[in-house]
């Protein structure tokens, strides 16, 4: 993206970060004020958005769908009989009832064979940044949508997709995770994890009954019946660290982005666990600074969680009496 920032202005700002001044009178550790509302579309299967005070606004749905789970191919499947998984053609030694997992020979697809999977997608509207160019737009929302699915698939993105399987080796609960920038203020990455985890949060699973016949399996979709997702809790969000000068800050205004020579992510979760890291921007970090940010950005992670938790407890608290979202204001 073009750099929109004179020489004055950027020194102006590098040497106020260098001295723990900003621009809009936070600290080089303060966050914007964030809004946070669940439940605004009705027929996903969950939703929430999260804006940050004069700053970026994300919008985040989830639906979930009934697939194949991930590496399954057509000869995996019994001649004739669609969605079903027939133990004993596949070679299995025994059939399974209740909550065991049946043997990898079954799927031969390893151990992605008995999981459900997030799929994320990230767009951005195009009033959102008209001064951008569109491939630049582009190109970000690729990025995030590839940090997304790297973390909430990986083996600490927090949700336990073991539970998202419906037939192990066949058939599985598809979380599909659709995000769009409404507005550009800042912070895109942070504010699009905070949606995500929200809106994860926010989701209802219909519950799925397995059942087996001669062999068959099958199972039956109960749409009165729902259950919140496993591990929701524990979805990290995202603090992300610019370098200005010799500074660092986080919640970046577009300004103070612009002038950051490198960005660093830390993905959080709710024990204070590093679940991954993201370095973006031209510029360098040393060891002895990255080990810091990486610090930083846990301790502010953590706030940041706090917050949060107590977003979304008064939200559902909100949706156990019945009160319909009203929208931001």
């Amino acid at each position: 993206m073009s750099s929109g920032v004179g020489a004055s202005e950027r020194d102006y700002i590098t040497k106020g970060v260098e001295a723990g001044i900003r621009a809009d009178g936070r600290s080089p550790l303060d966050c914007r004020k964030v809004v946070l509302e669940t439940g605004m579309i009705t027929q996903a299967s969950g939703s929430c958005r999260v804006a940050i005070d004069d700053g970026t606004d994300v919008l985040a749905g989830v639906k979930v769908q009934v697939g194949d789970v991930e590496g399954r191919v057509e000869s995996d499947r019994v001649a004739g009989e669609d969605m079903l998984l027939d133990a004993g053609a596949a070679g299995a030694d025994t059939a399974v009832d209740g909550g065991d997992v049946l043997d990898d020979g079954v799927a031969g697809a390893g151990s992605r064979a008995n999981v459900g999977r997030v799929v994320c997608s990230v767009e951005c509207s195009p009033s959102a940044m008209p001064f951008a160019d569109p491939r630049d737009v582009e190109q970000m929302c690729n990025d995030y949508s590839q940090i997304l699915n790297r973390i909430l698939n990986g083996p600490h993105g927090g949700l336990d997709l073991g539970k998202l399987c419906i037939i192990p080796g066949a058939t599985c609960w598809i979380v599909s995770v659709d995000v769009l920038i409404l507005d550009y203020g800042g912070n895109v990455l942070d504010t699009i994890a905070m949606a995500v985890r929200g809106a994860l949060h926010n989701t209802r699973l219909p519950k799925a009954t397995v059942e087996q016949t001669d062999g068959h399996y099958e199972f039956d979709i109960a749409d009165d019946e729902t259950e919140t997702l496993s591990g929701r809790d524990m979805v990290p969000v995202a603090q992300t660290l610019c370098k200005i000068g010799s500074g660092r800050i986080v919640d970046a205004t577009p300004l103070e982005d612009l002038c950051s020579s490198a960005r660093l992510t830390v993905f959080v979760n709710r024990a204070g666990h590093v679940c991954g890291l993201q370095k973006s921007g031209k510029g360098s970090l040393e060891p002895s600074i990255l080990v810091d940010m990486i610090e930083t950005g846990v301790k502010t992670g953590a706030k940041t969680l706090a917050a949060m938790d107590k977003m979304l407890e008064r939200e559902e608290h909100d949706r156990l009496r019945d009160i319909e979202p009203l929208g931001f204001r």
